[in-house]
């Protein structure tokens, strides 16, 4: 549904030219919901911007539902666009016009008449749960249902592709759930591709079907996400994950580790430090106490939780391992025959 072909956004700064984005490239599929996200500064929104070219890149294409938008004249660009919307963080509603209003105003902008527009606002209005609130102005209503106006003023003109940068960082949690929750519901009932920008990984986590992570205007790690949260190979994204996923073991913990690790023979008893990655029906499996038994090893869980990523549980365990290097290595070769992703951190520690 939409290509970037190693797109590039430099900015003219103060010490010269900067690339905000960096010879990007990702492939978006048709009805998936796309996150890109990274810390502030790492260029997701620049790039977010090139997708409907409110920013020009510098070089490379965009090509949306087959059309190279990079190509296309003044004109071609206007139709391009009303095939894309995009939600703000901010709402970016007119304060003078009613929630009604607002959502019609593409459509006025675009020439159809009032009964046209009404053909097309009322069932947006119940798509997004505000018909009771039609007739209330901005100042009336809450940020959640602000941003809930802006999403259906960003599907009056039945576009293909909804961009959405970064609009539930200005919500509290409950609400930012009830969005997330309405875009799905939009993306399943409407076949609707979405590229969603964010620096929260919950927010990926929630919704997305695949992911991409930026650093420094560049594309570090892409991919499923559930699988990028089953093995991550970029150390941001093994940070973002941290932010909802326990990737780090707690000071006190390390430090008596360090200590028995030290400690530790070559040979019999020895102690390994593994992280495992289970997901879906490998989550309810006694996959560690078949384990322990089949090869004759001592296990003692340091940290973990388990959670659920777009549908599946997901979960993620510290373990000591103590026992002879040979069980040890065919445990770890049975476990990961098993679905188990198996990290050894002795090395890290």
């Amino acid at each position: 549904m939409i290509e970037i072909k190693a797109v590039t956004q430099r900015f003219n700064g103060a010490r010269g030219p900067v690339d905000a984005v960096r010879n990007v490239s990702l492939s978006i599929r048709k009805g998936e919901i796309f996150g890109i996200i990274g810390r502030s500064g790492a260029g997701k929104s620049t790039l977010v911007r090139c997708l409907n070219l409110l920013n020009r890149p510098t070089s490379g294409n965009i090509i949306v539902d087959g059309k190279d938008l990079t190509a296309l004249d003044a004109e071609q660009l206007r139709g391009a666009r009303r095939e894309i919307g995009m939600i703000f963080q901010h709402f970016n509603l007119l304060s003078s016009r009613t929630v009604y209003d607002n959502i019609a105003l593409p459509l006025e902008l675009a020439g159809l008449s009032k009964s046209e527009i009404a053909k097309k606002v009322t069932p947006l209005l119940e798509l997004v749960g505000l018909t009771a609130l039609k007739d209330s102005y901005p100042a009336q209503i809450s940020g959640g249902q602000k941003q809930r106006v802006g999403i259906a003023r960003a599907l009056a003109n039945e576009p293909k592709v909804l961009l959405s940068d970064e609009a539930t960082s200005a919500l509290d949690p409950e609400t930012t759930r009830s969005i997330l929750e309405l875009l799905r519901k939009i993306n399943r009932e409407l076949g609707l591709t979405i590229v969603l920008i964010t620096h929260q990984m919950e927010v990926i986590k929630m919704i997305c079907d695949r992911m991409a992570v930026m650093e420094s205007g560049e594309v570090i790690e892409h991919g499923e996400v559930l699988e990028l949260f089953r093995s991550p190979k970029h150390e941001v994204t093994r940070a973002l994950i941290g932010d909802v996923i326990a990737q780090e073991l707690p000071q006190g913990v390390l430090q008596r580790l360090r200590a028995r690790l030290a400690q530790s023979d070559a040979g019999s008893g020895t102690d390994h430090l593994f992280r495992f990655a289970f997901t879906g029906s490998g989550v309810d499996q006694p996959l560690l106490s078949e384990a322990v038994r089949k090869f004759d090893l001592d296990f003692n869980i340091l940290h973990g939780q388990i959670d659920e990523i777009q549908g599946q549980a997901f979960g993620s365990l510290a373990i000591l391992a103590n026992g002879t290097s040979e069980n040890i290595a065919a445990a770890m070769a049975y476990l990961t025959a098993q679905g188990v992703t198996v990290e050894e951190l002795n090395h890290v520690i």
